[in-house]
């Protein structure tokens, strides 16, 4: 149990991933009208900064800080960074602009009977998965270098 609370590898990326879901949701509510919170938005996809991206790339950065970055632990999270932003800037993004155009078609077309609207958000534009990226390597580095064990 000590080994899993104490591993780094994995509580970096998952306080990374909740730093930039709770700051997506305070700029949601300082921009919003109503100023409601919507706390869908903490499990919610799309937006500023990629959450994944910024995950994943502080995974790898916190195992190239700690193993090396010529170590074959880095190529692998390091590969598997990649992957993930390809799916967000190209795959999920595809999909939620598929999203969008059923959406309007099932407004239109009022013989279409449809429980719910299919979620238009999935994934990010290359600008938000390198500011994901900046930020995932940037608290990567700062908790590596302040987590000592």
């Amino acid at each position: 149990m000590k080994a899993l609370l104490t591993n780094k590898w994995l509580w970096i990326p998952l306080a990374t991933w909740l730093v930039v879901q709770f700051y997506k949701l305070i700029v949601e509510v300082l921009t919003a009208k109503g100023r409601k919170i919507n706390w869908k938005r903490i499990l919610g996809s799309g937006g500023m900064p990629s959450s994944h991206t910024a995950c994943i790339t502080s995974l790898a950065t916190s195992i190239g800080m700690t193993e090396g970055f010529g170590s074959p632990l880095f190529a692998l999270a390091s590969v598997f960074a990649f992957i993930v932003m390809y799916d967000a800037a190209g795959v999920r993004r595809a999909a939620g602009k598929q999203a969008r155009i059923l959406n309007q078609m099932m407004e239109e077309d009022k013989n279409i009977n449809y429980q719910e609207k299919l979620v238009e958000l999935l994934g990010h534009t290359p600008v938000e998965v390198f500011v994901g990226a900046v930020v995932g390597i940037g608290i990567g580095l700062l908790f590596s270098m302040i987590w000592d064990f």
